[in-house]
């Protein structure tokens, strides 16, 4: 099989560790797939701008972590990939990142929503409509219905998974833990500001769910983006 090619990138550190996660980022997302043989470690040297000996090191650290084999007078092989959560997202560690985790939100999600509107079937819209009509009674129920902090990840979930593509739902599924910091933050507000403020918020799901049902996919895109957005400026700029 032939080598793949693989362009270095421009990240620091101790460069058998640069080395070590470009070949496994290639690996991951089958670029090298599996049974594909890397090139030459002369070659891997010259073409990544290092050392022979610290191409070795790298090698050497995947052929432990199980990722790469040598074939007696044939080279290095890839064996299998990394397990899925091996490149989760990284936890939120601070308030710029809720709000860059909000910011990336709006571009997924937003197209998701859209596709969701394009591809949805009776079955695919009536769980969406399950989880509103859920979220429409805890909101009628106020404090004594709870945060619904599940119920509001369901229904994003839900959208991603009627656009019909998976990507959407692994992206958010990987993201799990830091969007559910900034919906737990921005429920737990609304119970302690006035009634309208979670209302809007149920008002803009409901807006997503009816360009969904009409197959309205611009409509649905820009009715997720402008929910996400003033989900964030609900908790960073009040109202």
């Amino acid at each position: 099989m032939k080598s793949a090619e693989l362009p270095l990138s421009s990240s620091t550190g101790r460069l058998s560790d640069r080395i070590y996660d470009h070949v496994l980022g290639q690996i991951a997302i089958g670029i090298l797939p599996v049974n594909c043989r890397l090139p030459p470690e002369n070659g891997l040297a010259e073409l990544l701008g290092v050392s022979r000996p610290v191409v070795r090191e790298a090698l050497t650290r995947l052929r432990d972590d199980g990722l790469i084999a040598s074939r007696q007078g044939a080279g290095w092989f890839v064996t299998r990939r990394p397990a899925a959560n091996a490149f989760d997202f990284a936890p939120v560690s601070s308030i710029p990142d809720i709000q860059r985790c909000f910011v990336f939100r709006m571009a997924v999600e937003g197209d998701a929503a859209g596709l969701a509107a394009r591809n949805r079937d009776k079955q695919s819209l009536r769980r969406i409509q399950q989880v509103l009509t859920r979220l429409d009674t805890m909101v009628a129920q106020g404090r004594e219905g709870g945060l619904g902090v599940e119920e509001d990840l369901l229904f994003h979930r839900t959208i991603a998974e009627a656009s019909g593509n998976r990507f959407f739902v692994e992206t958010l599924t990987s993201l799990r833990e830091q969007i559910a910091i900034g919906v737990n933050l921005n429920r737990n507000l609304s119970l302690i500001q006035p009634r309208g403020r979670i209302l809007r918020g149920q008002q803009e799901h409901r807006r997503v769910f009816e360009a969904i049902e009409a197959q309205d996919e611009d409509g649905a895109r820009r009715a997720m983006r402008t929910h996400v957005e003033n989900a964030r400026k609900r908790i960073f700029e009040g109202g």
